[in-house]
Order: C-alpha cells, then sequence, then structure tokens
C-alpha cells in the first residue's frame, strides 16, 4: 500500500508518497550535503565576481571559482515572500492570492499537507535546518501567542530544527525564533503585536523621533521603534529577547556553523537565509566605512563574511568536497527602501543591477535575474565556469528531487522542472521558459522577453526602482538588448500573441511539470 504524505498540524512531518527512481541515487553515503545560501535584496552586479566596481567579495569568488557562475539565473518572484514561497514549494506564487510581501504576524503561508523541498529531502534521509529570515508566515492565523510555541512553521514544513527571523529586520516581532519559541523570553515581560493599532504609551517613530538613534526613516517605517530604529508594525514587551541589528550576521551564522559541526556524520541541507542587505542596514562595526558606499555597500562585505564563516566550517570538517554550495539572493536590488542610509549619495560608480533594468519589484530583468553560483567538486562542477543557460529557483525542488533519486508525487512542486544538469554545469541550455512575477507576469522564450499590457501606466515604484507596468505591451530581443530598451511590440504583434497565449496557458494549467 502505498504510504501517504501528510503534516501533522502541530508534531513532526511525516513522510511518504516519493517513490525512488531508478538511477540508483539517494544512498546516503553518496548523498552530499546541501546548503542553500540565499542573500536578501542584492543585484546581479553587487559581487565582485559579477562585475562590481566597488565592492570586494572574495569568500564568494571563491566559490564562485570552485564553481559555475550563472548568468541568466532568477528567482520565481521580484519580491521576499513570493519569491521564498517558489523557492521551496516548487509553485509560481501567482497561483496564489495570499503570497505577497506579509507582514510579521501574517499565519503560514505554507499550509497543512503541503510538499516542500525540505520535506522532501528529510524523506529522502537528510537532517534539515533553516537559519535566518523566514517570511513565510507562522500559525494559523495573525493572532499568534508568541510567548510560546508557536505552529505551524518551519518543523511543520518540514525543517528539522530552525533560528530564524520570523519576517523581515524592519518589521515587528524584532526577535529569533529558535526551534518556533522567542530566544531569551523574559516571562514577566510578554510579547504583544498589531498591525494595526499602537499600544498606549509605546514610542512611535512617527512622533517620537528623537529616540531614532541609529536610523532615521525615510518613508514608511514609523511605527514601533526598536534599538533606536522605526519599524513597520507594533510591538510592545520583550525587551530582553530584541536582537541588536549589528550582531544579526553574527547571530545567524554562528547557529549555521554549529548546525554543520553538530551534523558533520550524516547528510544535511541547510536552507541560509541571510538579512544582508535588506533594510535596515546596520552592519557590525568590523565592516562600518570598509566600502565607501555607506551601510548597503558594508552589509555586502557582511554578506560574504558570513560565506566565508560557513566555507570555512565545511574545510575544516572536511565536508568541503561534497558539499553543493549555492549562492544567490531573493530577488533584485533596490537602494532607499524605506530609511536615509545615504545609499543614493554614497552609490558612486557602482550599479547594483549591473547592465539590466529595473530592480526589486519590477517586471524588466533586474527584478528578478541575480546571481547564482553552484559548486561541488566531489560532483564534477568545473571550477570557475561560467554558465548563460535559464536556470530558476522554481527548479530547486526536482533537481533536488532528482540528485536524491525520487520521484515527486503528482500533488507537490507542480512548476518545478528537473535542471539538475544545468546547475551542474552539464548543460549550457536550460529551462525552456522563464516566467516571473512582479504583481504582474512576464516570460522569457526563445529569447524573447514579453511583459503584458497592463490597466495602468505606474512607470517607477514607491522604492524608486522602474516597474515595467504600462499599458503598452512589450516585447525585448534579448539576444540583442538585454538592458530592455528597444520595445519591440508593433512591429513583432504574432510574437507577441504567442507569447501572451503561453502566459494564459501556464496560468490556466495547475501542473506544468511534466
Amino acid at each position: 500500500m502505498k504510504k501517504s504524505f501528510y503534516f501533522s498540524l502541530f508534531g513532526a512531518a511525516a513522510f511518504g508518497g516519493f517513490a525512488g527512481c531508478d538511477s540508483g541515487a539517494g544512498k546516503k553515503a553518496q548523498q552530499p550535503n546541501i546548503i542553500f545560501i540565499i542573500a536578501d535584496d542584492i543585484g546581479y552586479g553587487d559581487l565582485s565576481c559579477y562585475g562590481a566596481s566597488r565592492v570586494n567579495t572574495p569568500n564568494i569568488d571563491r566559490v564562485a571559482s570552485n564553481g559555475i557562475r550563472f548568468l541568466n539565473a532568477h528567482s520565481g518572484a521580484a519580491t521576499s515572500t513570493p519569491s521564498r514561497y517558489a523557492l521551496l514549494t516548487g509553485q509560481y506564487s501567482f497561483r496564489r492570492n495570499d503570497t505577497g510581501i506579509l507582514p510579521g504576524n501574517a499565519p503560514s503561508i505554507i499550509k497543512q499537507g503541503q510538499k516542500t523541498v525540505q520535506s522532501m529531502l528529510q524523506y529522502a534521509g537528510y537532517t534539515t535546518a533553516v537559519v535566518g529570515k523566514w517570511h513565510l508566515g507562522l500559525g494559523m492565523d495573525n493572532n499568534q501567542n508568541w510567548n510560546e510555541y508557536i505552529a505551524p512553521g518551519p518543523k511543520e514544513s518540514g525543517f528539522d530544527y530552525s533560528y530564524i527571523i520570523p519576517a523581515t529586520g524592519d518589521r515587528v516581532p524584532c526577535v529569533f525564533l529558535e526551534n518556533q519559541r522567542v530566544e531569551n523570553l523574559d516571562p514577566s515581560d510578554p510579547i504583544e503585536i498589531n498591525y494595526r493599532e499602537p499600544f498606549e504609551g509605546e514610542p512611535l517613530g512617527s512622533t517620537n523621533p528623537e529616540l531614532l538613534t541609529k536610523m532615521v526613516h525615510s518613508h514608511g517605517h514609523d511605527m514601533a521603534i526598536v534599538k533606536g530604529i522605526g519599524r513597520i508594525g507594533y510591538m510592545k514587551g520583550g525587551k530582553q529577547a530584541l536582537w541588536d541589528d549589528e550582531m544579526i550576521a553574527d547571530s545567524i551564522t554562528s547557529k549555521a556553523v554549529t548546525f554543520i559541526e553538530r551534523n558533520k556524520e550524516k547528510p544535511f541541507f541547510l536552507y541560509f537565509a541571510t538579512h544582508d542587505i535588506h533594510v535596515p542596514r546596520v552592519p557590525h562595526q568590523r565592516f562600518v566605512g570598509k566600502t565607501g558606499m555607506g551601510p548597503r555597500g558594508d552589509a555586502i562585505l557582511s554578506f560574504d563574511w558570513s560565506i566565508g564563516r560557513i566555507v570555512d566550517a565545511l574545510e575544516r570538517n572536511g565536508l568541503l568536497d561534497n558539499t553543493i554550495i549555492i549562492i544567490t539572493s531573493d530577488n533584485g536590488p533596490v537602494l532607499d527602501d524605506g530609511y536615509r542610509d545615504q545609499v543614493v549619495e554614497l552609490l558612486g560608480d557602482h550599479n547594483p543591477r549591473g547592465t539590466l533594468r529595473g530592480g526589486k519589484g519590477s517586471l524588466f530583468e533586474a527584478g528578478t535575474c541575480i546571481p547564482f553560483i553552484v559548486s561541488w567538486p566531489k560532483g564534477g562542477v568545473k571550477k570557475g565556469d561560467v554558465s548563460d543557460a535559464y536556470v530558476s529557483h522554481l527548479d530547486f525542488f526536482a533537481s533536488m528531487a532528482a540528485l536524491t533519486g525520487l520521484k515527486i508525487p503528482e500533488d507537490a512542486a507542480p512548476d518545478s522542472f528537473n535542471q539538475l544538469k544545468a546547475w551542474l554545469g552539464k548543460d549550457k541550455v536550460g529551462r525552456e521558459y522563464i516566467m516571473e512575477h512582479a504583481g504582474g507576469v512576464t516570460v522569457k522564450k526563445d529569447g524573447w522577453k514579453y511583459i503584458p499590457a497592463s490597466n495602468r501606466d505606474m512607470p517607477m515604484g514607491g522604492n524608486g526602482n522602474e516597474t515595467g507596468i504600462s499599458t503598452q505591451h512589450q516585447l525585448y530581443n534579448l539576444k540583442e538588448d538585454r538592458g530592455e530598451q528597444n520595445n519591440l511590440a508593433y512591429q513583432h504583434p504574432a510574437k507577441v500573441e504567442e507569447l501572451a497565449t503561453f502566459i494564459q496557458w501556464i496560468r490556466n494549467t495547475p501542473k506544468t511539470r511534466p
């Protein structure tokens, strides 16, 4: 009898439904460790191995020189929550209406019974962990009791261990959760969270600017003041549990290294989701002033430092050769994202988006075209390789299933394709098409990119990035115009119709994976 695959709502996940393949893969002795490192808002042009002019990222460059660097890799969406949802579930975020950028008190959007890449790897014999930013919601509704165990959360989705930032650094609650309980919580000072009404007597960024001692907001971020910084949302209590922004990178990196060292004798999967370089950008003092670009540039150094500590831990424990390391970002770059941190004034000739157009939240290329580096020496990944293959975060699920020799059940990862050969540099073509989500949906296929016409014109977003939202159809020949400057929609109406039909087919097809 075939085992069912389901989640116990408040207990450990029970696994089944993944059938073995005929490849012979999946034996524990041969399984590589997997570390998926995802930055927050780092752009295609932010790393020195991608041509950054004013930032030196030697630890990331080291991983790139030991593996393959991709030039046409894409996240599933141009903002945080939908991008991470697509990565871990293998499902386009636009198939759901609750995958927008979540507040800090949002319920879990990974639903009971939904299969994830972490639950699949757990079933394959991996010990699994998430360390860093979560931003996929917690609990059953938006009235979580932050003073108790909160479920569902990472454990119920397939992670054996978790040490997480619940949402983002600029959203309350500003505490770490270890295995879904607030770290260092004083029971006599319980936490209360509200995203509608402030708490009486609690100072706000909008009314008490004199208390903004570390960072002043430029737009939004004028609600609760936590450690001298205005945030989104209202918070009361939990004073002992509050994080220090300068120590976030140290805290999560330390937990990641400890997880590696404690699980070195068995295959593990670590999803390391850093806070760098999301706002508020408050890097540790050892990085301050090192780039001359202000907090944003210095936070890139912090991200690079975290990767260096993880690579050192792998090397120290004899794990580097048989560990798949993936380094990427959840979406493209943004400059002024709500705080006065001089990011625009100090940018100089550094271009976070490289030669691309747009950025975080954009339908243009820089919204989802992100750094993507894969290293696995024992797996035959060629050192210093570069690939122009179409690769997508959506394919992490199916590619890891192929790696472990498991067949994905019919109700899992509907939009994820096995692109393991492309990820390892054996296939330089990759996906047939790439779809992305940034409010609307766009598609790239056969060298063309199509952005459907909208019912409104909105050239610029609130974060200063071009949105790509227009009442005009947009068609770009990316082979000749990577910067999307020449709209060819009127010259090629047949191509517009073809790609518009293709988008509708994807939207109307609940399962695209064969």
